[in-house]
């Protein structure tokens, strides 16, 4: 007993002789281009130091661009995303010290000042990582997450330099479920990416600019269909819209290669959602424009703000990643976007993010790399309940679900069928006690067989057999593999 009372004493001296943390306006002197005011700032942050405050270092330094070459240095390649196809870093430049030559640089007052702060960092933690700030930030999240008592408004500050909106999603004391050093600046403002708001539609017949081999994210409420073509859609990764009398936002995460129509009424409250130009491993993160809460796209709940822990959480639509073609045979009366937005965008087919879509290369850094898979593999995802309440996050490789298109899984103690389309269109259905097996049908790709020979018909709604029974949809997505694990990274793989 003793020795348990004077441990504890010993540590609640040390609690109460923890020196106080520096106001988050040191950090952002710290960060200032004015040399006397910076030094002086660090200084009084080192007086103090702990090693979780990096993360806001770290912070400061990648908002501030490293110097420029000289003007007659012309080996420097820059290019987006920068790392090397499956590198999970994202970030960077190709520079001429990689390729076994030195950079002559011109300084600049942010090249300097960064140099500052990463020197700092150095100093202050025995490490030595790449200028880049990749390796700095794997250190980071590495460790356990006891962030600065006031990082929200810290980051709130910091983004408002950027966009003073964005102060907003940071709030003094925000309730977070994730962590803060992990949220992105995606390059852009405030719904920089514009949403689309009810935007335009034509019937099929008049939708001459698609041909039958464009992608389109197709879905079905309440009997009504509406495509959404991948090359609208990517420029604009929101549509605010009404279909089949439900109200929604079909939200496309380009970076993660996700979409997502979610039903906008939840909890007896009609929200709007828009971009906030922040990501969360490389996932978009969206706002409601009521609370400026932030929330994560795969899970459409807030993750930060003040509608987090309410039981806030929005109800997922069914829809399919296929072809022009194939959806509108499927669906004669459906209805898609017109080249009408009332934006300027070169609306071609694979125009936006071309370059992105072309390799294996990120954009921003995620905590981990699963080498499973390629980073942008085509991945088939839901989430699924057990009888326990536990949730189990699926992925399955299209190249699994293409080479055996009915396809028979269990998870969490619940049975499904994945049905794949000769377009590699897939359709998740709930098996519940249901013991009948399915295989492909030769004729057509929206016709299973069962055991008896029985055709059973491949719907929007469910699996629908010759007497009637009707096997419900589950809600499921396209998406990248690095993405889905990036969020998830317990879930259960299948090759």
């Amino acid at each position: 007993m003793r020795a348990a009372l004077l441990v504890l004493a010993v540590t609640g001296t040390a609690a109460l002789a923890q020196p106080a943390a520096p106001p988050v306006e040191t950090f952002l002197a710290a960060g200032g281009l004015d040399e006397r005011q910076s030094r002086a700032a660090l200084d009084e942050i080192a007086a103090v130091w702990r090693d979780d405050y990096a993360a806001m270092i770290i912070d400061l330094a990648r908002l501030l661009r490293p110097s420029a070459a000289a003007p007659d240095d012309t080996s420097t390649a820059e290019f987006a995303g920068g790392g090397e196809p499956g590198d999970d870093s994202g970030g960077g430049s190709v520079r001429r010290e990689d390729m076994g030559g030195p950079v002559r640089r011109r300084p600049t007052a942010e090249g300097l000042t960064r140099t500052r702060l990463i020197q700092f960092l150095e100093r202050r933690t025995g490490k030595r990582f790449d200028p880049q700030l990749r390796e700095w930030r794997r250190w980071v999240w590495s460790r356990p997450y006891q962030p600065h008592p006031d990082y929200a408004r810290f980051k709130g500050l910091l983004y408002s330099r950027i966009d003073r909106r964005m102060a907003r999603f940071f709030q003094p004391g925000a309730k977070a479920l994730i962590r803060l050093d992990e949220v992105d600046w995606g390059g852009v403002t405030v719904n920089g990416i514009p949403p689309l708001y009810y935007p335009k539609v034509l019937p099929a017949a008049e939708a001459r600019y698609l041909r039958d081999n464009h992608v389109v994210f197709g879905l079905v409420v309440n009997g009504e269909a509406r495509a959404y073509p991948k090359r609208i859609l990517a420029w604009h990764e929101m549509a605010r819209d009404r279909v089949g009398g439900v109200e929604l936002h079909v939200v496309y995460c380009t970076l993660c290669g996700t979409v997502i129509p979610y039903e906008s009424v939840t909890a007896g409250r009609t929200w709007r959602l828009g971009t906030s130009g922040l990501l969360y491993r490389s996932n978009k993160l969206m706002f409601d424009e009521e609370t400026g809460s932030l929330w994560s796209t795969l899970e459409g709940k807030p993750v930060i703000g003040e509608l987090v822990d309410r039981g806030i959480e929005l109800q997922s639509r069914p829809v399919v990643t296929t072809t022009w073609g194939e959806w509108k045979a499927l669906h004669p009366n459906t209805t898609v976007l017109s080249l009408d937005t009332g934006h300027e965008r070169d609306y071609g087919e694979g125009v936006a993010y071309r370059d992105y879509f072309a390799d294996d290369t990120l954009y921003f850094q995620v905590p981990g790399n699963d080498t499973r898979l390629r980073n942008k593999a085509d991945v088939l995802t839901f989430k699924v309940r057990g009888a326990d309440g536990t949730t189990v996050p699926v992925a399955i490789a299209q190249s699994r679900l293409t080479r055996q298109p009915v396809y028979p899984f269990e998870a969490a103690g619940r049975r499904f069928l994945i049905v794949t389309s000769r377009r590699g269109a897939n359709r998740v259905y709930a098996l519940g006690s249901s013991d009948v097996a399915f295989q492909a049908a030769a004729s057509a790709s929206d016709i299973v067989r069962d055991g008896d020979g029985r055709e059973w018909r491949v719907t929007e709604d469910a699996l629908v057999g010759p007497d009637g029974t009707a096997l419900p949809r589950a809600s499921a997505q396209r998406a990248f593999w690095f993405g889905w694990r990036a969020q998830y990274p317990e879930t259960l793989l299948v090759q």
